[in-house]
This record gives C-alpha cells, sequence and structure tokens, in this order.
C-alpha cells in the first residue's frame, strides 16, 4: 500500500494544532485572564452589578421557557417526520432549516414587521394593551424561532434508522399509543433528544442577532447576557464585558463537553441498530 510522507503528516498535524491555538485556545486564555485580571473581587463584583444580574437572570428565564418550547415541537415535529407519510411532508422538512438560512437580524426584524407599532398586528395588540416586541415575549419568540431546528434535527435521522418495528410491535400487543411513546420511543431516542436539548440551551442563551432587534436594548430590562456583553465592552468596562463573557464560555465548554459525551452513546446506539440489522 502506497504511503505518504511522514513529513507531511507532521505538517497537517503542525498546521492543525497552530489553528487550534490561534482560534480556540488563545481567545479562551485572553477571556479568562482579562476576567481575572483585577482579581476575584472585582469579578465578583462584576457578576453581582444590578444590571448585569438582571441580564444574567433574564437569559435563563428566556432559556428556562424556550428549551422545554422547542423540545416538545422538535420531538413531534420529528415524530411526523420519521413514522408518518403525509402531503407536505418535504416542505415541513424544508422549513425545518429555514431558522439556519435567514441571518438572526432578518428573524428579529420579522417580529417587529408583526408585532411592532407599526406592524401588521401591532395596532391591535397597542388597542389591547398587549406588549410582544421590547419586551419579554418578543425575546422568547426570536429565540424560540433561532433554535427551534435543533432537537428536530438531532432526533429526525435517528428516528428514521430506528424504523417502525419496536412500535408497531408495541401497538400490536395492545399498548395504548401514549404508553408505546414513554416505553418504547423515549428510551431509543433519549441520547439524541438530550443532543438536542443542549445544543437548543446553547444557542438560546448565547444569541445575540435576533434578540437585539426585538429587544430594544433597554438596560436592566431587556438586555440578555450577549447584549450586556456589548454595551460593557461599548462602554469601556473591560473587566465586567470579560467577566460576562467568561460565564458563557463557561456554558460554552460545559455544553462542548457533554455534546461530546453524548455524541459517543449515540454512536454506541447506532452500532447497535447494525448489529441488530445485520443478525
Amino acid at each position: 500500500m502506497r504511503k505518504e510522507p511522514a513529513i507531511l503528516k507532521w505538517v497537517l498535524i503542525t498546521l492543525s494544532l497552530l489553528f487550534l491555538a490561534i482560534f480556540i485556545a488563545l481567545p479562551l486564555y485572553t477571556i479568562f485572564q482579562q476576567a481575572f485580571s483585577q482579581g476575584f473581587a472585582i469579578y465578583y463584583e462584576s457578576i453581582l452589578d444590578e444590571e448585569t444580574f438582571e441580564a444574567i437572570k433574564l437569559t435563563l428565564i428566556i432559556a428556562a421557557i424556550v428549551v422545554p418550547l422547542n423540545t416538545f415541537f422538535g420531538l413531534m415535529t420529528a415524530w411526523a417526520i420519521a413514522k408518518f407519510d403525509f402531503f407536505g411532508k418535504n416542505v415541513l422538512i424544508t422549513l425545518i432549516e429555514l431558522p439556519f438560512s435567514v441571518s438572526p437580524i432578518i428573524a428579529g426584524l420579522i417580529f417587529i414587521l408583526l408585532f411592532g407599532a407599526h406592524g401588521w398586528l401591532g395596532w391591535w395588540l397597542m388597542e389591547h394593551e398587549i406588549k410582544i416586541v421590547f419586551a419579554l415575549p418578543g425575546m422568547v419568540m426570536a429565540t424560540a424561532f433561532v433554535t427551534f431546528p435543533f432537537v428536530a434535527r438531532a432526533l429526525i435521522p435517528l428516528m428514521q434508522e430506528l424504523g417502525k418495528d419496536d412500535e408497531e410491535a408495541s401497538l400490536t400487543l395492545g399498548a395504548g399509543g401514549l404508553y408505546t411513546f414513554w416505553r418504547v420511543t423515549l428510551p431509543n431516542i433519549k441520547w439524541g433528544l438530550l443532543y438536542g436539548v443542549i445544543l437548543t440551551n446553547a444557542r438560546a442563551m448565547g444569541e445575540f442577532g435576533a434578540v437585539a432587534v426585538v429587544s430594544g436594548l433597554q438596560r436592566g430590562t431587556t438586555m440578555t447576557m450577549p447584549l450586556q456583553i456589548e454595551v460593557l465592552y461599548n462602554e469601556y468596562h473591560l473587566t465586567a464585558a470579560f467577566a460576562v463573557a467568561s460565564l458563557l464560555t463557561f456554558l460554552a465548554l460545559i455544553t462542548m463537553a457533554a455534546k461530546s459525551v453524548i455524541e459517543h452513546f449515540i454512536e454506541l446506539q447506532r452500532k447497535e441498530i447494525v448489529y441488530k440489522e445485520a443478525k
């Protein structure tokens, strides 16, 4: 067999490590170094600043609403696509990809055009004193829009690979639909579902563009962690900005670790499926 020169292997490895060092390791080091540059006391004070604390709280509230919502609808969408054939199925699959094709800023503008003061529904909302944009509901909608595909995309290929045999066997034996879902389907897709939930949560907490448009950037009211970072940095509060950024970075590192572990279990599950089919 033809072998590549050893020097080529080491050149590729060196370039890869150099790339990782410059574009990943160095920025990570810079974030944490700047965050703690003036000591832990200043770091702690920056995090507990009233506006920053409100931004952290609002980010967690949005994630707490969006993640369960998108988990439910992503699960139902994946179930419909993987288990049933129906008219418009390809259209639905295409629509799932739409948030990845549209800029987050455009997504935010869509909600402004729908629910803003001069939007299609703005006059009705104003008459009934219902506030969507520049408030929590609009921020939740924008975040839900950009994070919707993650659960569905994680589950559709997995559920298609698993097929319908287990569910059909359960129904044939007399089990109801809900029982089959909880006892058969859900255990089979648990790792893929958790994978999608983790990605959804990470994007929900880190979303900037869509939320920036619909939030109105009202300090202490509609500022999330990414928006607060930008404001602090633009006002030259660098330590505070990097302190908040370090929290998001820490969450990203946890997400990456959890993602790697879950990918391992998903791969094991796929190998079990292939083994069963081979038998």
